[in-house]
């Protein structure tokens, strides 16, 4: 599912960001108690209480404020929302499951899903309706700066619309749907990826590596 994962560099520009005891090749473990209750009514299963980062990923949102995401070995990615530069001035924290990916062939489609199916009032997935969390018309557009294990990067272009559903008591799902530009060195490849997640406290997950 790191199909995006290219427009490499040889050389690591900037060390991968870190936050909560999460980095690039450490471990998370999640609360298998937590999990054990809610996964029935979620979208994602078999979650896997111990998952090593793989990759690490940042958005700068703006000159304060950064979305940081620590990609896993179980097909997800923990995403933190940061509104500085220590733990304290984290803000939030999600867990996102890849569902789906789908190539675009065309400058005609890929054009089409930017301007007319990212964003919608609603989106039915598997028989679901989440509905439209933003009040934009089009999608958000952000830049994304990956490190990889071997010390390359890569950014992404994302134009992106968040969805979301209420899964249970106090349990909100998101469905986020994203557009995805990847220029490499001969050609530009487009890609829509649906992921599915939920927010997490800080008792719900451990820095383990």
């Amino acid at each position: 599912m790191f199909n995006w994962l290219k427009k490499r560099t040889p050389a690591l520009e900037a060390s991968a960001p870190e936050v909560l005891g999460l980095r690039l090749g450490g471990a998370i473990e999640l609360d298998d108690l937590k999990f054990r209750l809610i996964e029935p009514i979620l979208t994602i299963d078999q979650v896997s209480r111990i998952q090593i980062i793989k990759a690490v990923g940042e958005v700068r949102l703006d000159a304060q404020t950064r979305l940081i995401r620590f990609y896993t070995d179980d097909d997800g990615y923990f995403q933190v929302l940061q509104s500085g530069i220590n733990d304290l001035d984290v803000n939030e924290v999600h867990l996102f499951y890849f569902y789906e990916s789908k190539p675009v062939n065309t400058d005609a489609v890929w054009n089409d899903w930017i301007t007319n199916k990212i964003v919608q009032p609603y989106w039915n997935l598997n028989g679901i309706t989440y509905e439209k969390v933003w009040d934009n018309t089009q999608p958000v557009a952000m830049t994304e700066k990956t490190w990889a294990e071997d010390g390359s990067t890569s950014t992404t272009d994302q134009f992106i619309m968040v969805y979301e559903r209420k899964a249970g008591e106090d349990i909100f799902e998101s469905l986020l749907v994203s557009g995805e530009e990847i220029i490499s060195e001969y050609h530009t490849e487009h890609v829509i990826v649906l992921s599915t997640g939920i927010p997490l406290s800080f008792t719900d997950f451990t820095s383990t590596g």
